[in-house]
């Protein structure tokens, strides 16, 4: 059960991360909605929230500063006394050639994709109680490469995601947390169409199919509840079977 457990879900203003934070809270878990600058956005999701009998409020934070990261920590635990549940959620893509990547483009991936989830991970250690749970995220681009054009750099920060998630779930179990990632493959929303031109979204249609955001919400309600509580350090591949 996840009623009354308490959530932060980043990057939760738009696509995955809000139907995540809305799916959370339609199972009873108080949720925080992290944004770094889409304030209307956000306070859209937690205005949903209310309205369909949930609880959620929202805190602006850039997952890619460590002093944000303490001050989303805070600000959670101001408001609720706790923090159950995780969700780094928060990224971007650059799908850029080896040929154009500048030192800027890569510390601006690295920052948030890597550094935001290890620090996330980092403080969640320090004060999530016993049996907590954390869902970090990774991409099924790491597999599926022939669909995948000048992905070198967007993968190496989710590759990083998912050994840092495994060699974790070790360290993490002086608390019993729970530490796993979830690889989505093409997700219907604006992010992933903005991000390709009709033929390569024509082709994923084709050759893998593209999934909804539920998809994801409804594997991180069952690695965040005790369905799950045996499963720690994994990646979960979500992407209609096709590896």
């Amino acid at each position: 059960m996840l009623i009354n457990k308490v959530a932060i879900v980043t990057g939760s203003s738009r696509g995955i991360g809000a139907e995540i934070a809305r799916y959370l809270a339609n199972e009873g878990v108080k949720v925080v909605i992290n944004y770094s600058s889409s304030e209307e956005k956000a306070n859209l999701v937690v205005n949903e929230i209310k309205n369909n009998g949930g609880e959620a409020f929202a805190v602006r934070a850039n997952i890619a500063s460590v002093n944000e990261i303490n001050k989303l920590f805070e600000s959670t635990i101001k408001k609720y006394g706790k923090v159950d549940i995780v969700v780094n959620n928060a990224g971007t893509a650059d799908f850029t050639s080896i040929k154009d990547v500048t030192e800027e483009r890569f510390d601006n991936l690295f920052n948030l994709n890597v550094k935001g989830t290890y620090f996330m991970c980092k403080k969640a250690l320090e004060l999530m109680e016993q049996g907590g749970s954390i869902i970090n995220f990774s991409s099924s681009s790491l597999n599926i490469t022939f669909t995948s054009i000048n992905y070198s750099l967007y993968a190496g920060t989710r590759g990083a995601v998912e050994q840092m998630t495994k060699h974790l779930a070790k360290e993490f179990r002086e608390k019993n947390i729970k530490i796993n990632a979830i690889a989505p493959g093409g997700i219907n929303t604006e992010s992933f169409r903005n991000s390709k031109s009709p033929e390569e979204i024509e082709q994923i249609e084709k050759l893998i199919g593209i999934g909804d955001p539920s998809d994801i919400a409804s594997a991180v309600s069952f690695l965040a509840s005790e369905k799950s509580k045996w499963i720690s350090g994994q990646t979960i591949y979500i992407n209609g079977g096709f590896i």
